[in-house]
């Protein structure tokens, strides 16, 4: 490629976007804020239509976009674990991006996902008919389709900014239309792209693509669904769900964890979760913890109960205005979930695939008192069969169970733990983070990836 002279005049992609969209209506305002936002740190446009290019090959610092979606906190969770693995791993090595292409660039209803999502899981039947619903191929590849027709622009225009050499896709519906558009630009051979399952045994059949170069599942159970729905075993590798690596490589010390939260040093402790948004039956288990948990003959507490409320206020009023006989500790929204489930013997919490590999890290016994139908309901028999934890809708039994861990059934508890920890995987998301730099490795040297633009993409749906 000629090299021009650093003279810079009009933006070459600003031509092309005007040629390929001009013609598009009122559509053509959302493509010209694309326009701004596509400046590349690997190339300078000069007058005579040529580009500079930084250096190629193994040294230049590669770029890796993770495609989430905050649809529940869990995808975002697990990008940001692959990110944090990656700086650890390889340092300047990498260039990472965590972005959600649907919100950012996309139209209703790929940019109201979150919000929608809220919605269903609320009114939790909507949401099970949702997913259901969806699940044969034919229909979700319809859909899809007609997704792609609409938006592959605004998404390819995504892609055009980050330029990837690598893209990791930690949501269900993050696949099929990136993937469309590498093909379409012939680039499927050129860009390492890879999903990371983030559900544990339970999976909507989106997550599975063909053309990934790998599928990594946090479960063997999940890489039977995989090879199901068509991958290939070598396309499929199973290491467990990825946890940020200041929680699974932290080392800590129950009794040093005790005395800085100030809690009892000799009481065994629960740990009541009630998620982000402090939803679930969150008090009536904190009250009937309250009782069970004190020995009403001795006249004393046989153990202690942490509660997290996440981000509801109005929770955490109500629960410090009551009058507690036993040690209670209430918290709103934690951001050192790694000390309080090491300061703690058992955790109560519904089935979200992070909260439970991150109990299972910590070796806690889970009592699980709620799901998400469809792809958390897989997540109950995960912890139950693995001798790892129960599960109880009722305030009441729960209370129950604690109680009885804590004293007349401590073995049982032990064992439990046990067998949490022989579940855990906690090198997971080191695990997957070096395995995509082996994928890049095969790859060779990577040069600066010809992303171009695509004069139409319905005629090729």
């Amino acid at each position: 490629m000629k090299v021009a002279s650093p003279k810079k005049v009009a933006s070459i992609t600003e031509k092309v976007w005007q040629t390929v969209y001009g013609n598009y209506g009122s559509r053509s305002s959302h493509y010209h804020h694309h326009q701004r936002r596509c400046s590349y740190e690997s190339e300078d446009e000069y007058e005579d239509g040529t580009i500079q290019l930084m250096q190629m090959g193994a040294e230049r610092t590669k770029n890796v976009l993770i495609l989430m979606s905050d649809t529940g906190g869990g995808h975002r969770a697990s990008a940001e674990a692959i990110r944090d693995a990656f700086r650890i791993e390889f340092g300047d090595e990498y260039r990472i991006f965590v972005k959600d292409v649907w919100k950012e660039y996309t139209g209703w209803p790929l940019n109201d996902m979150e919000r929608s999502y809220k919605f269903m899981v609320k009114h939790v039947q909507l949401w099970k008919v949702a997913f259901h619903s969806t699940s044969p191929r034919w229909i979700h590849s319809c859909y899809l389709a007609a997704i792609a027709a609409y938006y592959a622009k605004e998404v390819e225009a995504g892609l055009m900014e980050y330029k990837p050499d690598i893209i990791i896709s930690v949501h269900p519906l993050m696949q099929h239309i990136p993937l469309w558009v590498l093909k379409w630009q012939g680039l499927q051979k050129k860009v390492v792209f890879v999903t990371v399952i983030t559900d544990l045994n339970t999976c909507h059949p989106t997550w599975f693509h063909p053309r990934v170069n790998r599928c990594y599942c946090p479960s063997k159970e999940v890489a039977k669904r995989a090879l199901y729905d068509g991958l290939e075993e070598s396309q499929i590798q199973v290491f467990g769900l990825p946890i940020r690596p200041s929680f699974a490589r932290a080392v800590l010390s129950k009794d040093d964890l005790r005395k800085e939260f100030e809690m009892d040093l000799d009481l065994p402790a629960v740990l009541l979760m009630g998620g982000g948004e402090g939803m679930g039956p969150v008090k009536k288990t904190a009250m009937a913890l309250g009782e069970s948990l004190y020995d009403k003959d001795q006249e004393k507490p046989i153990g202690q109960l942490i509660i997290i409320c996440g981000r509801n206020k109005s929770l955490v009023s109500t629960l410090e205005s009551e009058e507690w006989k036993i040690p209670v500790k209430v918290r709103g929204f934690e951001t050192q979930m790694e000390k309080w489930m090491g300061a703690c013997d058992c955790i109560i919490t519904k089935a979200g695939p992070g909260t439970i590999a991150e109990a299972l890290i910590r070796g806690l016994p889970i009592v699980l008192n709620d799901y998400i139908p469809g792809q958390e309901k897989g997540n109950v028999p995960y912890v139950v069969d693995n001798g790892a934890g129960v599960f109880t809708r009722s305030p009441k039994e729960t209370a129950r169970i604690v109680a009885e861990w804590f004293s007349t059934k401590t073995d049982e508890l032990k064992r439990m733990s046990e067998n949490a920890l022989k579940l855990a995987q906690p090198e997971a998301v080191f695990d997957i983070v070096k395995d995509i730099h082996e994928l890049a490795l095969q790859r060779g040297p990577l040069a600066n990836i010809p992303y171009v633009l695509t004069s139409s993409f319905t005629s090729l749906i």
